[in-house]
């Protein structure tokens, strides 16, 4: 009888054992849930070195999508699975918040940036002052373009457009343009010497090694260039409010200022 009672203790022992273990696993694996970003191809590079922190942290993967702040927007509204929109201006986020696919109490500003124009490194040109009257199209020479955010529906171009306008330099330029579908192609074009210039943001000329900046739009020549983040109604509320959490932290907020961006 001894002998069967001590057998049982360890099978009952055994069992809850390993029912610990499980549950240990469980835990574990359910400690951080997945969150699906959609943001300006801008924050590219910051946010995926964030994620990557953020599911070392244990905290969850983040899945991220980047495209122009335009294209996104449309997405989401036709039902795309986004938890969090990053968007590069504030247009697109009021576009999604008025068609309610943005919970307007988590809406907040993230980043600022700054509008630069830049040029291939093996450009002649090697400082530009950007101010009223500047004769841009000489710098292009005879048939060169300048690229850019496309000024109909990338945040980028939309404030290069006023830019140049405020300045006087739009109507000498609008038809020499390589408008593109993101400011990162715009950075590409100028990469690969395919336009002698390229208005960018300043955060896509700080990752590259491939150009030189020449010149800062002055900032009073557009509005403040301002990235909202906000969770998507059709997506998960509580994942989005942890990756909210964790971007407002200092040391995600040092990643942002690394690669060039203002932390609101």
């Amino acid at each position: 009888m001894g002998q069967s009672i001590r057998i049982l203790c360890l099978v009952l022992w055994i069992i809850f054992f390993c029912a610990s273990i499980t549950g240990f696993t469980v835990d574990k694996a359910s400690a951080g849930e997945d969150v699906i970003v959609f943001a300006a191809s801008s924050t590219t590079n910051a946010l995926m070195e964030i994620g990557r922190l953020y599911e070392l942290e244990g905290l969850g993967q983040v899945k991220t999508s980047f495209a122009s702040s335009s294209t996104l927007a449309k997405q989401i509204q036709n039902g795309a699975p986004a938890d969090v929109f990053i968007s590069a201006n504030s247009k697109w986020m009021d576009f999604l918040e008025k068609k309610g696919a943005v919970k307007k109490e988590s809406r907040f500003d993230l980043l600022g940036n700054r509008l630069v124009l830049t040029v291939p490194l093996k450009s002649p040109f090697k400082t530009i002052e950007i101010k009223e009257g500047l004769n841009l199209t000489s710098y292009l020479g005879k048939d060169g373009r300048l690229s850019m955010g496309d000024p109909d529906h990338v945040p980028a171009g939309m404030y290069g457009k006023t830019a140049l306008e405020t300045l006087g330099i739009w109507n000498q330029v609008k038809k020499r343009l390589a408008p593109m579908k993101d400011v990162r192609s715009a950075l590409v074009m100028v990469e690969r010497s395919e336009t002698p210039m390229g208005l960018v943001y300043a955060t896509d000329a700080a990752i590259s090694s491939k150009v030189r900046v020449v010149g800062i739009f002055p900032a009073d020549s557009h509005p403040p260039i301002v990235y909202p983040a906000a969770i998507a109604s059709g997506g998960k509320t509580e994942a989005g409010v942890a990756f909210f959490e964790y971007i407002k932290t200092p040391e995600v907020r040092s990643i942002f200022l690394k690669y060039g961006f203002e932390v609101k």
